[in-house]
């Protein structure tokens, strides 16, 4: 039977996406452009997910000693001081030269607190006290923040460069006791409250934001695609912001997973512009087809481009008896013995991208052997190179695609049988291309290849756009609720 790893590996290399460490990571082949789309996205999302992780959020307890005529000193606190409600009614993003600002603004939030007071008097001998329940309002929040982004080896580093939360308003509502008679007094702590609304709430972001730099930091530097190669997702260069997007490098090659020796290939980088037809795309991943060479240099090096066909649709085509009228010295010399063909590549595949099609080329050399006995018999070796052209599209995250046969050559390399009339075997050759390769090919073409996107986010709505010497892949994304970023 056809074994299916070379072959897939084979188209493969010629259609599918990033990472290797043949070429030096400081050299970028894909870039991942964020647009104010998906800018707006992200934000919603890391608000919503902040305010989950935070509420409750409890507030250190305030006391205070304040001297009232004919009373005296009155000590009051206030303590069990939660915020168990919190609102962002607007807020926006925007990229600068320094930094990515983000301001929540009309945000309310909602706290609940016990309160309770003592005091004593000349006038009576005894300590007097009260307590009560409160709830407390705040209108008009706002929160703003701003992130500094760069790259440090080969990772993304996130920074808080400035940080503020500034309450606007305070109700607060008395129940229990004599409140409706204090009510004057605790109003006596809404800047107290106020600014614990404020520090809490900044000191939180600041928390926030180190614990996601903490996930950005741990986030993987390759992405596996298989047992034998992975995605390297290395940041090179700083990241890029506009008036309206922010953009990362990364070097997207193919590496080896098991460390084989591999020669260094040179790729010409053309670092990859991302331009999407829609605008509203929330994001675009441009990827050079230095990113599809890297994948066939690896596995050709890696000696996993060469396989035997010992079964196919017409087995007969896989006996002497039925070459005895194409090649008849094959069948006189060997009568009715069993065959297999050997097929393994004599360089990388090499891929090329224009505006309207991905094009392969194939070098391989097929040998024709004779089984007789326990014998492996090689009787001739011929040369092939084979022309194919591909589609891509996207299937959840992966890159998926598929790929036909365009046309081939084939000439004569060696034979122990006399000279082959060529142009009878070329309609066996390309009934086994069409039969046998390809099929092959394109049931493990289908299943894919990964994107260089964090886990928990699914690309939708994706277009793919070809260009001279890249893919883009333009799209919206998602976000599962199962999985928290907390």
């Amino acid at each position: 039977m056809a074994q299916t790893l070379p072959l897939c590996l084979l188209i493969t290399c010629l259609l599918l996406i990033p990472s290797s460490q043949i070429q030096q990571e400081q050299e970028a082949f894909t870039t991942i452009v964020i647009s104010q789309q998906g800018l707006d996205f992200l934000k919603n999302l890391l608000i919503t997910q902040a305010i989950s992780s935070i509420i409750p959020l409890k507030l250190p307890n305030i006391t205070k000693t304040a001297k009232f005529p004919f009373l005296g000193n009155v000590r009051m606190l206030l303590s069990n001081i939660t915020i168990y409600q919190l609102q962002v009614l607007d807020s926006y993003v925007k990229p600068g030269d320094t930094g990515l600002a983000i301001i929540a603004s009309g945000t309310t939030c909602n706290l609940s607190m016990d309160w309770s007071y003592e005091y004593s008097t000349w006038l009576f001998p005894v300590e007097i006290s009260d307590k009560g329940h409160a709830s407390v309002q705040v209108e008009g929040m706002e929160v703003g923040l701003t992130l500094g982004l760069k790259n440090q080896e080969g990772t993304l580093k996130l920074s808080l460069m400035d940080c503020g939360c500034y309450v606007k308003d305070i109700s607060i509502k008395l129940d229990g006791g004599a409140s409706w008679f204090y009510q004057g007094m605790i109003d006596a702590f809404e800047e107290q409250i106020g600014s614990a609304v404020e520090n809490a709430i900044t000191q939180n972001l600041g928390e926030g934001i180190l614990k996601l730099d903490l996930f950005l930091q741990s986030l993987p530097k390759e992405i596996p695609v298989d047992d034998d190669a992975s995605i390297n997702v290395t940041f090179v260069d700083n990241p890029s912001l506009s008036n309206s997007s922010v953009g990362f490098d990364i070097n997207g090659l193919f590496t080896a997973r098991k460390k084989v020796p591999i020669p260094m290939y040179y790729y010409e980088n053309t670092l990859p512009s991302v331009l999407c037809t829609e605008p509203t795309k929330m994001l675009g991943i441009s990827l050079d087809e230095a990113v599809f060479n890297s994948a066939s240099a690896l596995y050709y090096d890696a000696k996993f481009m060469q396989w035997i066909v010992d079964k196919i649709p017409d087995q007969s085509l896989l006996n002497t008896a039925g070459w005895r009228f194409i090649v008849p010295q094959l069948y006189k010399k060997y009568p009715n013995d069993d065959m297999n063909m050997n097929l393994s590549l004599s360089s990388p595949p090499i891929l090329r991208i224009s505006e309207h099609n991905l094009d392969a080329t194939v070098y391989a050399d097929l040998i024709i052997d004779v089984l007789e006995a326990d014998q492996v018999i090689p009787v001739a070796c011929i040369s092939l190179v084979i022309r194919g052209s591909g589609s891509v599209g996207i299937a959840g995250n992966n890159l998926v695609g598929s790929v036909k046969l365009n046309d081939f050559s084939m000439s004569l390399k060696w034979s122990n049988i006399g000279n082959l009339r060529m142009y009878l075997i070329q309609p066996l050759m390309w009934t086994l291309i069409q039969t046998v390769f390809v099929p092959q090919a394109n049931a493990h073409l289908a299943k894919g290849f990964p994107l260089p996107i964090i886990h928990g986010f699914t690309v939708q709505n994706a277009e793919i756009i070809f260009s001279r010497s890249k893919i883009t892949v333009c799209g919206d994304v998602e976000f599962r609720e199962s999985l928290s970023i907390k």
